[in-house]
């Protein structure tokens, strides 16, 4: 979905919801946007965002990564500022993630900051019932034997939704990733919280959603 960043959501653009749950949560030092759009930085700023450039070229492909990004920020960062204890990737493809949520994602950090924070849902589909394919013929990933059993009693299942996470930087810089042995799950509850926006059927159902949180 090109330009998705600062399409307009609910009134205002998708990136806006990322930063003001950012301010709101009062718990983030500075909220720093990468980009290589002029028009987004134009935006996030407006919205309270703080742009320290764009984003160079070589940042910019598809072959970047976020954990690239990043470190590309924080290096620059850190060089002015001083050290920082952890950073918090929020993705703007993850508007509805809540303040609250932020605070109790840095709460969790504190408690432990060699450990990363992630935020995760309960998967809508059980790894048991995942499959690969081997030799023309179905295999599960998880053996045959969780398949006799009842789905409500299988041990239940997380995945990833893609809207906090919290590392601190010398542990990103040594794992060179978000995710790690020991990472610290924050579990979020809410169906609408987790709503990651990827394709024009996500937007669609964001848009439901904005008219379901007015409605709460």
């Amino acid at each position: 979905m090109p330009g998705k960043n600062v399409k307009i959501l609910g009134g205002r653009p998708l990136i806006a919801w990322t930063l003001q749950a950012a301010l709101d949560s009062q718990v983030i030092l500075e909220t720093l946007v990468s980009t290589d759009d002029p028009t987004i930085a134009e935006v996030a700023q407006r919205y309270g965002g703080v742009v320290p450039g764009l984003r160079p070229a070589h940042l910019a492909t598809d072959t970047a990564s976020s954990v690239d990004v990043v470190l590309h920020v924080l290096n620059d960062f850190e060089t002015q500022h001083g050290a920082v204890d952890g950073v918090m990737l929020l993705q703007p493809t993850s508007p509805f993630r809540t303040a609250e949520s932020i605070r109790q994602a840095v709460a969790l950090f504190h408690q432990d900051r060699s450990r990363p924070v992630v935020s995760v849902c309960a998967a809508s589909i059980h790894p048991a019932w995942c499959f690969r394919f081997e030799n023309g013929a179905m295999e599960p990933f998880m053996g045959w034997e969780p398949l006799v059993q009842r789905s409500q009693d299988l041990e239940p299942a997380f995945t990833l939704n893609g809207s906090i996470y919290l590392i601190a930087p010398q542990v990103l810089r040594e794992q060179q990733r978000f995710l790690c042995p020991g990472t610290v799950p924050l579990v979020i509850p809410d169906g609408v919280e987790s709503l990651d926006i990827d394709t024009a059927d996500d937007w669609d159902a964001a848009v439901n959603a904005v008219d379901e949180l007015r409605s709460r």
